[in-house]
């Protein structure tokens, strides 16, 4: 089983910038997709941004060309990168990761604890 740890959440004023990222660790064969969701108070989870195991990526259309994700595969982690922050953005991001235990089984998702990102001036 995998354990996600997120770091570098915080207050940032519009416009500005914070980068986020996500450490797994645990024993597992591999790990596939991992990415981003946020929620805010009062809304559903919702995905922000997905990178698979070879870095093709995907992005919520409310933060495409402000955000980045990436990840390194030999250090297991996943950045996202949040630049022109707006007050919209304010949430709980939460890391995910896909992962299996052996050859051909069964990815299973895993979350990280949550890491608070405010947006307000």
């Amino acid at each position: 089983q995998v354990q996600l740890v997120e770091s570098g959440g915080g207050l940032v004023q519009p416009g500005g910038s914070l980068r986020l990222s996500c450490a797994a660790s645990g024993i597992f064969f591999s790990i596939g997709d991992m990415g981003w969701y946020r929620q805010a108070p009062g809304k559903q989870r919702e995905l922000v941004a997905s990178i698979t195991s070879v870095s093709n990526t995907g992005y919520a259309a409310s933060v495409q060309g402000r955000f980045t994700i990436s990840r390194d595969n030999a250090k297991n982690t996943v950045v996202l990168q949040m630049n022109s922050l707006k007050p919209e953005d304010t949430a709980v991001y939460y890391c995910y990761a896909a992962s299996r235990s052996r050859l051909f089984g069964k990815y299973i998702d895993s979350w990280g604890q949550g890491t608070q990102v405010t947006v307000s001036s």
